[in-house]
């Protein structure tokens, strides 16, 4: 039901981690993601951990979904020296095409404990339905 639209984000995300480059606007860092179906509903869990609920954008047009969020620095004050900084700061973002048979126009999104978690349920069109049978009045014969 969902599909990848940058099948290059794997190898950036390692180039960064080598090379110690956070996200820009222009060019974000990927954040890491579960997806799975619960029932009558997809569920995508994004971590963002010390981002503020403020700082994350969430948008759907048409079927891309796409989740943008910045962590900031926590101390930003002028007398602070810091000593150790592995955290990693900047953009984050992620882009999901969304199949046609999901309900785009209901999506929800919480945040907790630093993740994100979107629920997007399945369009009625797309569940399974009975199809009535209608009666005829008298028996067709076929080839006749």
């Amino acid at each position: 039901m969902l599909m990848r639209t940058d099948p290059f984000r794997e190898l950036d995300r390692l180039a960064q981690q080598l090379t110690g480059v956070t996200g820009t606007w222009s060019r974000p860092s990927a954040m890491p993601m579960d997806a799975y179906r619960e029932g009558e509903e997809y569920v995508i869990a994004l971590d963002l951990p010390g981002v503020a609920k403020d700082a994350i954008d969430i948008d759907v047009e048409r079927n891309m979904l796409t989740v943008k969020a910045e962590r900031r620095p926590a101390v930003n004050a002028d007398d602070v020296q810091m000593e150790l900084s592995e955290r990693p700061l900047g953009v984050f973002s992620r882009q999901l095409v969304l199949a046609d048979t999901l309900d785009t126009e209901r999506i929800t999104a919480d945040y907790e404990a630093g993740v994100l978690t979107l629920r997007i349920p399945i369009a009625e069109r797309a569940k399974p339905r009975k199809i009535a049978i209608g009666g005829a009045s008298e028996p067709r014969q076929i080839g006749a």
